[in-house]
């Protein structure tokens, strides 16, 4: 049996002392705590109610917005958004003045756990279904030896740019469509059959959220797929994994009471109040409009260069008695939401349980979520699962007990395992 490294590292001033055993952190992208709770009420998920009472359950609190990429970005570096530098999925750089995807390790800040854990001598793996992830997710990891790649693109996994080619072969599957369950179940068993070949011993499994965009979690479908999650985790453990779960955010209904969406259009409010001259940026916005047409419960306004301090006063009152709006930031909004300032607007709203934020009605495409329209980004979806497959140490038991936070997952599974 390879033996497999138990070295220690450091970065971003955290230390990782990872087990002898095999390391694997999972974000479940979109799950908010409902769907294990449907389908463990179904019996769909003994595996997961096992881990739940042998090792630990509960929540953590995500970083705001409550995205994909800021919260992937924060989970794999262990530290804040105004640390790491990515804030949203999307920002309005007003240096080039053009309207940017924060998709590449060139926004990155800092580095992340994973060169750190292969120079410690891990065999570093990264799966994720959102190949926008990808490039991220593989910095300066490659170079060192480890794997990389998406199940969108797992048929263009190559040595020299993934660390790792035929990997349709590997799985025993072809490449899922990535608007689909299978694009996330391929993650996972990705996973399984790069620790069974004894190519990773750690892992990192990222999802995608299309199944919960798309159903409620008493669905039948959402049921379905999170037992085909369950029977993943079970081959994980009988691997002999350590696994830390989490998520990167929730997900809401964000429909009226006739199932179409509740949305504000920001953009268009504003204008018709004070003129033109008003810039909103949508934070959600990323190459996958068929999961929520561009509208989430977050937005950044950026005011006429021309307006003054006290205009800028009173579109803050107007946006903080507009109704649906839950809170209104200026000044303040990078310190209050631990954002890097440099890439956040003049204000930041953020919307209610069941409402979301667009620009204006020409620019979002309603037939995309003509389905109805489930999303997220706000205050309501920044509470998460948080589950260990071990019992905590005393120290980590009492820490769950204060303010832990999705991005503390890798810290509890490599160093608050009661093993």
């Amino acid at each position: 049996m390879t033996t497999i490294q138990t070295t220690s590292f450091t970065v971003n001033g955290r230390t990782y002392q990872p087990p002898a055993r095999p390391v694997v952190v999972i974000c479940l992208d979109g799950s908010a705590d409902e769907y294990f709770d449907a389908a463990l009420a179904r019996g769909r998920m003994p595996n997961f109610q096992r881990m739940s009472v042998t090792g630990y359950r509960g929540f953590a609190r995500g970083a705001l917005p409550s995205f994909t990429n800021v919260n992937n970005a924060s989970i794999v570096t262990g530290v804040l958004p105004s640390v790491h530098g990515i804030g949203g999925n999307f920002f309005y750089d007003t240096t080039s003045g053009e309207e940017v995807m924060m998709n590449s390790a060139k926004f990155l800040r800092c580095e992340t756990i994973f060169p750190a854990a292969a120079r410690a001598g891990r065999k570093v793996a990264v799966v994720t279904a959102k190949e926008k992830l990808r490039d991220i997710f593989a910095s300066g990891l490659l170079e060192l030896g480890g794997i990389a790649f998406s199940s969108e693109k797992a048929s263009q996994a190559a040595k020299a740019t993934h660390g790792i080619d035929c990997v349709e072969a590997l799985v025993g599957q072809p490449t899922p469509a990535i608007y689909s369950g299978e694009a996330s179940l391929y993650v996972f068993r990705a996973g399984v059959a790069l620790i069974e070949r004894g190519l990773a011993d750690f892992v990192y499994l990222s999802t995608t959220d299309f199944m919960q965009h798309k159903f409620a979690p008493d669905a039948p479908e959402a049921v379905e797929f999170y037992a085909g999650i369950d029977e993943q985790l079970g081959l994980l453990l009988k691997l002999g994994a350590v696994i830390g779960l989490t998520a990167d955010h929730g997900m809401n209904s964000k429909r009226k009471a006739d199932g179409s969406p509740n949305v504000i259009y920001l953009e268009s409010e504003l204008t018709k109040k004070f003129g033109l001259g008003f810039r909103v940026i949508l934070p959600i916005t990323d190459p996958y409009v068929a999961h929520h047409g561009a509208l989430g419960s977050f937005a950044v306004v950026h005011l006429p260069a021309t307006m003054t301090t006290d205009g800028k006063d009173g579109v803050l009152r107007f946006l903080n008695h507009l109704s649906g709006v839950t809170e209104v930031y200026g000044n303040n909004a990078a310190e209050k939401l631990e954002l890097p300032a440099d890439r956040l607007g003049d204000i930041v709203v953020i919307s209610g349980r069941d409402v979301v934020l667009g620009r204006t009605p020409e620019y979002h495409d309603l037939k995309a979520i003509a389905s109805g329209l489930r999303s997220h980004g706000g205050r309501y979806e920044e509470m998460v699962p948080f589950l260990l497959s071990e019992r905590l140490k005393p120290e980590y038991a009492a820490k769950v007990h204060g303010d832990p936070r999705n991005f503390d997952i890798f810290d509890f599974t490599c160093n608050g395992a009661a093993i």
